[in-house]
């Protein structure tokens, strides 16, 4: 009986034993799964932060370039290329003319309203400058102005002379401030340059060069033609007034446009020029297009 009792004893020992190391090897097993749950998510969470990480970095970066691109370079606008022989002038249509001239053979007759007031707008690189004219200040400016910009003149050109506390300076289809003119040429644009003639317009009383304060005199956002330091030479190249340059102008230049809208983009531009006398610009600044309307008269 004793050995009996002590057989029935050890098999109970034992299959105690086998529940016990049944029960271990199931929490083993528990243990394993949990750890690979928890090692795969902590892998996917790892992958997802790196992305995101990576997306941040990609737009960052994105962001950074066209800022700085855009503050340093401009695009060169498509234009149709400037015409060799000149034309005999004739008021464009309303809408304006599909095909750019550049090149005539006289001054364009009258073509606006003589008491007409008109806007146009220069969209350049830096954004939009809008001018109020008025025929009525200088009839001859106004009309050759809006003449040319209908004849696409403008479009495409750029800023060839920008000085600082002085002017910006543009109107020029060659971007050499000449027009392409050739001392003692015989005619059209070898003589003038582009647009192939010129004109007289209206300047300030004389009175200016000593007394520049004068409501009739220069003002800053003035819209004022340019030429060669005589009256009779205007043609179509024009610059903005830059705060302080209406005390340095002497009165040989018609004034026929004020801007209204935009002196913030002209202040932009002439804080990207260049010293005096050639004022060459940091950067090339584009005249996109001009485009005008009458707005009265």
């Amino acid at each position: 009986m004793p050995t009996e009792k002590r057989a029935r004893q050890r098999a109970a020992r034992e299959q105690k034993q086998a529940v016990i190391e049944k029960g271990r090897k199931r929490r083993r097993k528990t243990r394993r799964a949990v750890g690979a749950v928890i090692i795969a998510a902590a892998i996917i969470g790892i992958v997802f932060l790196v992305n995101e990480s990576a997306k941040k970095s990609a737009k960052t970066t994105t962001t950074t370039t066209t800022t700085s691109s855009t503050t340093t370079t401009f695009p060169t606008p498509t234009t149709q290329p400037l015409t060799k022989v000149a034309m005999a002038p004739t008021c464009p249509p309303a809408t304006g003319s599909t095909k750019r001239v550049v090149l005539f053979t006289k001054a364009p007759p009258a073509c606006i309203p003589a008491s007409s007031v008109w806007e146009a707008t220069f969209k350049t690189s830096l954004g939009d400058i809008v001018v109020k004219m008025p025929a009525a200040a200088s009839f001859a400016a106004v009309n050759n102005f809006v003449f040319l910009a209908d004849y696409q003149y403008y479009n495409g050109t750029f800023f060839h002379r920008v000085v600082p506390g002085f002017a910006v300076q543009g109107g020029d289809p060659t971007g050499l401030g000449t027009g392409g003119a050739v001392v003692g040429g015989k005619s059209g644009e070898a003589k003038y340059g582009f647009p192939g003639y010129e004109f007289t317009g209206n300047t300030p009383p004389a009175s200016c060069a000593t007394k520049p304060s004068q409501a009739a005199c220069y003002q800053p956002y003035d819209l004022v033609m340019a030429n060669t330091g005589h009256a009779t030479s205007d043609g179509s190249q024009f610059f903005f007034v830059l705060p302080g340059g209406q005390t340095q102008l002497s009165p040989l230049y018609t004034i026929f446009g004020k801007v209204t809208s935009g002196t913030s983009v002209v202040d932009r531009i002439g804080a990207l020029g260049g010293p005096a006398p050639t004022g060459t610009p940091k950067v090339k600044i584009y005249l996109l297009s001009v485009t005008v309307k009458q707005i009265s008269g």
